[in-house]
């Protein structure tokens, strides 16, 4: 009898240890299981977007606009210009999660490193962070002559000097400037930022996608769409109507 008693309460302590932990065998638990977003989440950024806004921006502020365009999710990213030396520029774009108005190690999402290698010559690389720590681009070469921003393009002017050997970082009070410029920039380009369910955004296939083609470049089914062969004539053949079950 004292036996059969303590398997009773061995089966009833697993049985509650299961809804403690929030097991949820139903269909719905699933479905909602399945759009959780969680802190690890992190938004793909188009980096070739992000170079070329360095070489194209006329300024810090500029740049700042955008690389926030740039950016597909809700936070703002911040911008710090420093001139380490008259040949080296470091950028960083950050979140300023404590709103202190400093790069802290864990806030970097990139850099981008610019230095003078000759005359009327320079280049520059763009590094990744924390979640985008996997990106290092190739050197971009810049030359006198490129059609580029004034933020390159002051580098070949005879009475050059470094601009920022006092560091520039995005002010507490344009984050909110900045937001804004970003949601009527999105609501003027609603094509780009698409959302799904669980609020990540989806790229768009560029005009020159064939069609049948993935996003990412892949053949989706060999190239066929939704219902493979359904409704499509074959040469030769004609198209057989779908029997209607009653």
């Amino acid at each position: 009898m004292l036996k059969k008693t303590k398997l009773l309460a061995a089966a009833l302590a697993i049985a509650l240890g299961a809804g403690a932990s929030g097991c949820d065998t139903s269909g719905e638990g699933r479905r909602t299981e399945r759009w959780t977003t969680t802190e690890n989440t992190r938004v793909q950024i188009d980096w070739n977007a992000v170079n070329e806004a360095y070489k194209q921006a006329n300024g810090p502020a500029d740049l700042e606009r955008r690389v926030n365009e740039i950016y597909r999710g809700d936070e703002v990213i911040s911008i710090s210009v420093a001139d380490v030396d008259a040949r080296t520029q470091i950028v960083t774009g950050f979140f300023d999660r404590n709103a202190n108005g400093a790069v802290d190690e864990a806030e970097k999402i990139f850099t981008i490193r610019r230095d003078i290698t000759g005359d009327g010559q320079a280049q520059f690389q763009t590094t990744g962070h924390g979640s985008y720590a996997g990106y290092a681009s190739p050197f971009f070469s810049i030359v006198s002559g490129m059609v580029v921003g004034s933020m390159l393009s002051s580098l070949f002017m005879p009475n050059y000097a470094p601009a920022y050997t006092q560091p520039y970082t995005t002010p507490g009070t344009r984050i909110d400037q900045l937001a804004q410029s970003r949601s009527s920039y999105r609501a003027a380009n609603p094509e780009q930022f698409q959302r799904s369910r669980s609020g990540r955004t989806y790229d768009q296939p560029s005009a020159t996608s064939r069609s049948g083609d993935h996003v990412g470049g892949g053949r989706a089914g060999g190239g066929r769409v939704g219902g493979g062969r359904f409704g499509l004539p074959r040469a030769g053949r004609p198209v057989r109507p779908a029997r209607l079950e009653v």
